[in-house]
């Protein structure tokens, strides 16, 4: 059976644009046949039910986020909200602070408004989303999944992420890597540093299982509290790898503080850094297309409100390492 992705494709158009046709929203004339030809030449019929919700239900959708101040969160939020409006709906930001009770007051308003769906990264392992998928509501996890719920989920690859900064590394010649990732109940956090114990398992020729891994929190004190624990040990490491952008920043901050270079003590970050910290030019930082992740989800969401039918689909982003340029005069 076709989707609003077949005939956006047929079209030549977005899945939003799609949706605004079908809803009867103003479009260019040309969009708009291109649309209703796409859909007859498809046999592409929205689900009934589905059209019968919408009409009962607000045109808002939420976008539940654990960290607003996290440019990563900030970039995503971003992709989110261009999808949604262009299909002419407004976006409701919801900020948790990784707090479940918080995320489900949210959650809680999404329904007694009557907002038509929620884009939701979820605080932990314990979040809960099926009160929303009892009452017909569109779901769509991102970042990490919803624990329990068969609802579409748009992730990183993490453990890439995690082997592709450890490698940089590595390559670079450091040989004692430790990594500072984030909570051990997040699983983004976990996932990151299983990549990281992989490459060194496979490639270092200490025993499996004795390099250093870190729990801290995703801010910045979280990295330069166990950035600090790490050069005060007896036998420290020569480089870590920073578990996402503000765990970087807090290390690279101890380091400079200490006036340690990152050619000294190496370090490679998993997410952009903020512009702030991009003085430091020998970081190897692990690019993740967060606004992409949002776009992404934001048309999976549409479709589901839609009336799209059928298991819960996991789209994985891979990451991308982006290692520093050298500087010429640097060699001379």
């Amino acid at each position: 059976m076709a989707t609003i992705y077949d005939v956006a494709a047929l079209a030549g158009v977005s899945p939003a644009t799609v949706s605004r046709v079908l809803n009867g929203r103003a479009v260019s004339p040309d969009k708009e046949r291109s649309v209703t030809e796409a859909a007859r030449t498809l046999n592409y019929t929205p689900n009934r039910v589905a059209r019968t919700l919408r009409r009962q239900l607000s045109e808002v959708v939420a976008l539940v986020i654990p960290d607003i101040e996290n440019p990563f969160f900030t970039s995503l939020a971003r992709g989110v909200a261009d999808t949604a409006q262009e299909a002419g709906y407004s976006v409701v930001l919801c900020n948790t602070d990784g707090d479940v009770d918080k995320e489900q007051h949210f959650l809680d308003i999404a329904l007694s408004e009557n907002m038509a769906g929620v884009v939701l990264a979820p605080a932990a392992s314990t979040s809960v989303a099926q009160p929303l998928l009892d009452r017909g509501r569109a779901v769509v996890a991102v970042d990490r999944p919803v624990p329990g719920a068969n609802v579409d989920s748009v992730v990183i690859d993490n453990v890439g992420a995690g082997r592709l900064a450890t490698r940089a590394l590595w390559d670079a010649g450091f040989r004692k890597i430790a990594c500072i990732t984030g909570p051990s109940e997040i699983v983004t956090a976990v996932d990151r540093g299983r990549g990281w114990a992989q490459v060194l398992d496979e490639i270092s020729a200490a025993p499996p299982g004795m390099h250093f891994l870190a729990h801290a929190d995703f801010r910045v004190g979280g990295g330069r509290a166990r950035m600090a624990e790490l050069l005060e040990l007896a036998s420290p490491p020569d480089a870590v790898v920073a578990g996402n952008n503000l765990v970087g920043v807090g290390a690279l901050q101890i380091l400079n503080e200490r006036g340690i270079s990152p050619a000294e003590f190496g370090i490679a970050v998993i997410g952009d850094l903020p512009f702030s910290a991009h003085s430091e030019d020998a970081v190897p930082v692990v690019h993740l297309p967060t606004r992409t992740m949002g776009t992404t989800a934001g048309a999976l969401l549409l479709e589901r409100i839609d009336g799209h039918q059928g298991p819960g689909r996991r789209v994985v982003i891979p990451g991308e390492l982006r290692t520093p340029v050298p500087d010429p005069a640097a060699a001379r």
